[in-house]
């Protein structure tokens, strides 16, 4: 048998993205469907790189992932935190160019995975106080890449991405066209 260094690159790949997703604190789930790893060795990734470290402040969060898209559409803050992570994800290739109808199964790879840790990584930087947890990152583009529940559209008055609710009556405005129409700063 002959050893392949593609395959050890290929694990050492998804070892690499596993401690990406443990540093943004994804639950073991999340971390073993995009990477393929097995839960236990996901927990001895943790215990060996992350956990020895003593002071690491990573939390290891419990139960399910979330599931509610109200979360991004409950305030126009959040409408608009949602719509900077979702044009991040646009332009870095972790959205699909079509919907998906089952998008948990088929949207999870390596190669999304990375660029999804890079588009979370930009919209932290980009934030001054950034509400989205990396968990309600993952739950984001799966919901808008499904389509059913969360879109993106373009702003009606200036052409930026918006998130919206699609069985809601949210506007079809960004926040700043909102209070400009309004006669308002963006942030009173």
């Amino acid at each position: 048998m002959r050893i392949s260094d593609d395959r050890y690159s290929r694990d050492r790949q998804r070892l690499d993205l596993a401690l990406r997703f443990i540093h943004h604190e994804a639950r073991t789930r999340t971390i073993r469907v995009w990477t393929g790893l097995t839960d236990d060795r996901i927990r001895k990734l943790y215990r060996s790189y992350v956990a020895a470290d003593g002071a690491s402040g990573i939390a290891r969060h419990r139960g399910k992932s979330p599931q509610q898209v109200a979360f991004f559409v409950r305030t126009p803050l959040m409408r608009q935190e949602a719509s900077v992570l979702a044009s991040i994800c646009y332009l870095l290739g972790v959205m699909p160019a079509t919907q998906v109808s089952d998008a948990p199964r088929h949207l999870p790879g390596m190669q999304r995975g990375e660029a999804l840790c890079d588009a979370f990584e930009t919209y932290r930087m980009l934030m001054p106080a950034p509400r989205i947890s990396f968990e309600h990152a993952v739950f984001l583009v799966t919901a808008l890449a499904r389509g059913d529940e969360l879109r993106a559209v373009q702003c009606a008055d200036c052409l930026g991405l918006i998130v919206i609710d699609r069985l809601g009556t949210d506007s079809r405005r960004c926040l700043s066209c909102e209070h400009s129409r309004q006669g308002r700063l963006p942030l009173d």
